[in-house]
């Protein structure tokens, strides 16, 4: 009895004395958030496809609006099609609408063609009328061109290239590239025109001096599976790239999929309904100049060599990691040489976007050196299943990031969450990051100076470092939490609003920092509690508390805790209303729920000791 006394004394004038800053404390602790401050806004975006307009973040396109029902049907009349046989280094046509020329085999008409067979230095070419509609059926195809593309539509409404049943395909280029006439043919399979690849059967794609599969125009893959291996983007197209009930296998020396346009500002995007995609890639996965959509599908993607290659600082950091030559048998360039719309960095991200990018579904696991998922303007995720790993931001877009549900874990990240405006509504998420967990990035700050830090700690009335409230005009982020269950370890800031922080609902668990110019909170302006669970502990160096709540609020500070000590909150009746065992050690304890009552008087036990708070 008499050692259960001694602590609950030890353990209620620490808390006493720990209550406020000494002077010396509060000007290194000045001192070192306003160089945190500066740091939080080097956020500078991507420079590709800067001119491009915000979309509405409540923009959607639909299955109905992607693809046409021809799209996805893979059936063709063998009895009425054309037949082509290619044997080495020519090829024979069962009509005069195949024009063959040596090994150069010229289609002609609308009509449906069924290929089988080699060449071995020779291209399939489609020249035919703007609007013609051809099937070219690949039924055992094996075509290189050692100079060219083995596979070039030059004229034609669309084309439409259906991968036969059970048929293992090939086109390669050989590893040059030659003009043969105005256009500038830099892939193995290249199109000028619509494009859609279809069917049941397999396409293996090689091409290990340019990019795998290039369409000038709308390229849609809608069946069939694919291994694509290239030196530079494995999939690219000016208008639009759209996947649906696909096998996708890339490796490729720039980006996987990538989408842009530079003349029309809708054009240019990533559509993404379902199938499974695995890529590899030294730029970005999947890029798009306008916006990035998926609703479903199964995505791997490696980015830059994953998280280990990250510098730990913005994207545009990077530089010399390709340096160190590639895998035995790939064929990436093994350079920094960036993409056209980029000017002196490679950008190394899982999923980006210059526009918005909208999750609505889907499995995918990234692993990434810059950030995992990108939006120079919105990002928002309304579902899915995420598995992240970053060397930067885990998920980042520049203005607004909205999460209404799903599941995130964030296993590595520079910061986990960042963005001016974070809107989180829903979902489950689990992150841990080396800096920031959550961060408001907005402006130039100065961050915590008299942002309510140490301002309202084991009972005491406001003061230390002045009355909570911001002093920067310039701070305008914000962070919105509604919803969700959000278990953040960082080793910065737990949740960095540089403006404001307001939380009305879910149950947010923030661990750690636990030292230097951290805090387990960090805002300019205000900090509003009006619902949910908030249980945050960290260190005391930078420490602040909520500036306000219409719910009480239990915020101490205690001698330095060993991580595994317990945290448990009871009412006056003995209820336990929290229990809490963080998994880093700790100095500050902070605590709030519907249950905690302002003015109401509550029992805090942390490990053996304990004291009663009133709740403010």
């Amino acid at each position: 009895m008499k050692k259960t006394l001694s602590l609950l004394l030890i353990f209620t004038l620490l808390l006493g004395l720990l209550a406020a800053c000494t002077p010396e404390e509060q000007q290194e602790s000045t001192h070192l958030n306003d160089n945190s401050a500066s740091n939080d806004t080097d956020t500078t975006a991507d420079e590709s496809n800067d001119a491009a307009p915000p979309v509405d973040v409540n923009f959607s396109q639909t299955d109905e609006a992607m693809f046409t029902e021809r799209d996805g049907n893979a059936e063709y009349d063998e009895s009425s099609a054309v037949i082509i046989n290619l044997n080495g280094n020519s090829a024979s046509a069962t009509s005069d609408s195949v024009k063959i020329s040596a090994s150069a085999v010229t289609l002609t008409e609308e009509a449906t063609y069924i290929i089988s067979g080699e060449l071995n230095d020779g291209m399939i070419i489609v020249n035919a009328p703007d609007t013609a509609k051809l099937q070219l059926v690949l039924n055992g195809v094996n075509i290189t061109s050692k100079t060219s593309a083995a596979l070039y539509v030059l004229e034609a409404d669309k084309v439409f290239v259906t991968l036969a049943e059970s048929a293992d395909n090939t086109l390669a280029n050989g590893g040059s590239f030659s003009a043969i006439d105005d256009n500038n043919i830099d892939a193995a399979l290249f199109s000028k025109q619509d494009l859609t690849l279809n069917g049941h059967g397999s396409l293996t794609v090689t091409s290990p001096a340019g990019h795998g599969i290039v369409c000038k125009d709308d390229l849609v893959i809608a069946g069939g599976n694919y291994v694509i291996n290239s030196a530079f983007h494995g999939v690219d197209a000016n208008d639009s790239v759209r996947i649906a009930n696909t096998t996708l296998n890339i490796d490729a020396g720039k980006d996987a999929i990538h989408a842009e346009n530079s003349d029309d500002a809708a054009k240019g995007f990533v559509y993404i309904s379902s199938g499974d995609i695995n890529a590899e890639a030294e730029g970005d996965c999947i890029s798009a100049s306008s916006y990035l959509q998926i609703e479903g599908g199964n995505i791997n993607l490696l980015a830059g060599g994953g998280s280990e290659n990250g510098t730990k600082e913005h994207s545009d950091s990077f530089g010399g990691f390709m340096g160190g030559g590639g895998r035995p048998g790939d064929f990436r360039k093994q350079n920094t040489q960036t993409t056209t719309s980029e000017e002196d960095s490679t950008s190394m991200k899982g999923l980006k976007s210059a526009n918005i990018l909208l999750i609505s579904d889907g499995n995918i696991t990234i692993n990434s050196a810059d950030d995992a998922l990108h939006a120079d303007v919105s990002l928002v995720i309304n579902g899915g299943n995420f598995t992240l790993a970053s060397g930067d931001d885990a998920i980042h877009a520049e203005d607004t990031l909205t999460i209404t549900a799903g599941s995130i874990d964030i296993s590595e990240s520079y910061e986990g969450l960042e963005a001016l405006h974070i809107d989180i509504q829903g979902g489950e998420i689990c992150l841990v990051a080396s800096d920031d967990g959550l961060n408001a990035a907005g402006g130039t700050d100065a961050s915590g100076t008299t942002g309510g830090r140490d301002g309202m700690f084991a009972g005491g009335k406001p003061g230390g470092m002045g009355n909570p409230g911001g002093m920067s005009a310039n701070s305008n982020g914000s962070i919105k939490i509604s919803g969700g269950t959000l278990y953040i370890k960082s080793s910065g800031d737990g949740m960095d609003a540089n403006g404001t922080l307001e939380i009305s609902g879910g149950h947010i668990t923030v661990i750690g920092p636990t030292q230097g110019d951290t805090a387990t909170l960090d805002y300019d302006k205000t900090a509003v509690i009006t619902g949910g669970t908030f249980i945050g502990t960290g260190s005391t160096m930078m420490a602040q508390t909520f500036s306000d709540s219409s719910q009480g609020v239990i915020a101490i500070r205690a001698n330095n805790q060993a991580a595994g000590t317990e945290i448990i909150l009871k009412d006056t009746k003995g209820n336990t209303l929290i229990s809490h065992t963080p998994e880093l050690d700790f100095a500050v304890v902070i605590l709030s729920s519907p249950e905690i009552i302002k003015g109401e008087t509550y029992s805090l036990s942390i490990g053996s000791a304990s004291a009663e708070f009133e709740a403010r």
